[in-house]
């Protein structure tokens, strides 16, 4: 069969006239595909799946009943641009009964339809062809992937556990820092869990000054912080003087379809991506900005997701230690980032993380996530359905039972 007329039009960022043709599988495709195996192989086995990177729960009942009646007035129907003031104002009370972060909700907070199309808006407000996009990994690719649409490219900076996961700013070649507009953070850390500190951050801050660059700090998962309190990029002094920070309700208000979180920090960034925006969306539903804002207002409800991931981490930490993994109870985030098995005794050595966890997927139905971004890991979630904490009990009781059938080597 030929290729259609349009093969040839295709852009270069997205593969050119060889998009479409590439045999390369995703891991996360690979993962799927390992799942449907177990499930033919296994028929009557329950799937352990620890893969899954979103909440469990729907949001809470008076974020819902909100909801319920917002989405019937009329004068939420219309288009709501860059945002209402109720949210900005919400997002601004949040900040500032949470981190200390005093904001100007008209200039310094705008509403995004969630994280991701932040992060994926922002390199356009200052990439051009040859700049640079300083990214850790692993992480979330997308503001990587959107910085080499506008002609720049990525310098990685892997997250060691000798570093403490946190990025050596210091290693970074001259020649590299020049060409430098963005560094982009996730902090806590998806998918180390590790929290950043006020140290850090602060030399974050003498960074970007010194280097004139902009900070954008993904701060989707802040509110599920264990380690300590949890700690705002913007808190730190000279912070909001270069860059901004992303927040999203999606994990810590189990929102996760909702799409609705802010970018907020210094005026002119904010005004920036702002004006890109506008050009790209005509804003979140109303009514669920309205709902948004009633949640942010609700104090309780990130503690009471907090509680339940910091619970299930705790009894998934004991599972997996004592099945002989090497893993201790994360700063922050639903995931719990462990060293990957070497091998099973007397059996198969692994190549990699991915090869770990494609065993454990189609021998025991245990789902994982590989990275071997920065050597060989695997992530766990704790975002599994359990109707209660005997459900969840039961459920790591299952996966002891299966992961000691195997005898992994460390």
């Amino acid at each position: 069969m030929s290729d259609p007329y349009f093969q040839q039009l295709f852009a270069d960022r997205i593969g050119g006239a060889e998009y479409g043709k590439g045999t390369a599988i995703y891991k996360f495709e690979k993962i799927k595909r390992a799942k449907r195996k177990a499930a033919e192989d296994y028929p009557d086995r329950t799937l352990l799946n620890f893969g899954i990177g979103e909440n469990d729960e729907m949001a809470p009942e008076s974020v819902r009943q909100v909801m319920a009646e917002e989405i019937n007035k009329p004068e939420n129907r219309g288009y709501a641009d860059n945002g209402i003031d109720e949210f900005k104002q919400a997002a601004a009370r949040f900040m500032k009964r949470e981190f200390e972060v005093d904001l100007d909700p008209a200039t310094e907070i705008n509403h995004c339809i969630g994280s991701k199309p932040a992060l994926a808006t922002l390199p356009a407000c200052f990439i051009n062809s040859g700049d640079i996009t300083l990214m850790t990994v692993p992480g979330y690719p997308v503001a990587g992937t959107h910085a080499g649409y506008y002609g720049g490219s990525v310098y990685k900076l892997p997250l060691l556990a000798e570093n403490n996961f946190l990025p050596d700013l210091d290693s970074i070649p001259g020649d590299i820092v020049q060409k430098t507009k963005l560094l982009v953070l996730n902090y806590p850390n998806s998918p180390t869990g590790k929290v950043a500190t006020t140290d850090f951050y602060a030399k974050v801050v003498e960074f970007a000054e010194a280097n004139n660059l902009v900070v954008v700090q993904d701060a989707a998962h802040t509110v599920l912080t264990y380690e300590g309190e949890p700690l705002s990029f913007l808190s730190v002094p000279g912070a909001k003087d270069v860059g901004v920070e992303v927040h999203s309700l999606s994990k810590g208000f189990d929102m996760i379809g909702w799409r609705i979180g802010w970018v907020c920090g210094h005026e002119r960034l904010v005004q920036a991506f702002s004006d890109v925006k506008d050009n790209s969306d005509s804003g979140q539903f109303i009514a669920i900005q309205k709902a948004a804002a009633a949640a942010l207002d609700d104090e309780s409800i990130p503690k009471q997701t907090r509680e339940k991931y910091r619970r299930r981490l705790t009894k998934l930490v004991e599972t997996l230690q004592s099945c002989g993994f090497e893993c201790s109870m994360p700063g922050g985030t639903y995931f719990l980032y462990t060293k990957s098995p070497r091998g099973v005794e007397g059996g198969a050595t692994f190549e990699n993380a991915e090869a770990a966890s494609q065993l454990l997927i189609t021998r025991q139905s245990i789902v994982t996530v590989p990275w071997d971004d920065a050597g060989p890991f695997l992530r766990f979630s704790v975002t599994y359905e359990a109707a209660d904490e005997a459900a969840e009990d039961a459920l790591m009781a299952e996966t002891k039972k299966r992961l000691e059938s195997i005898r992994f080597v460390f």
